[in-house]
């Protein structure tokens, strides 16, 4: 069952981005319940974003950032030649540092 896509976009960039039924339900249920019904916006986020950053940390994790109301919505995802995965997402005041890649 861990195979199963649960979503699969691809971002602003051409990579494939997915997550797994069971990696969203830990993503909404332990990490960040905020996001619970956001799947729209997290799609949005890397078909359409504000801004690309790369981490200063690991070179294959990228953050897609959208504007949310008063904050930020931030995707976190590892590129993987053409395909990525999402590692987290949540709700931010403020961009992170980071390598700019690209910018709307």
């Amino acid at each position: 069952m861990d195979n199963i896509y649960y979503f699969e976009v691809t971002s602003i960039t051409g990579k494939r981005i997915r997550t797994t039924n069971t990696y969203w339900d830990k993503l909404i249920n332990e990490k960040h319940p905020r996001m619970k019904g956001r799947e729209k916006e997290v799609k949005e986020a890397l078909e359409n974003p504000i801004e690309i950053r790369r981490s200063k940390v690991d070179q294959n994790i990228y953050m897609y950032y959208k504007n949310m109301e008063d904050n930020f919505l931030c995707v976190v995802v590892r590129h993987l030649n053409r395909d990525g995965y999402i590692i987290t997402a949540y709700v931010t005041v403020k961009i992170k540092e980071g390598e700019l890649v690209w910018k709307k």
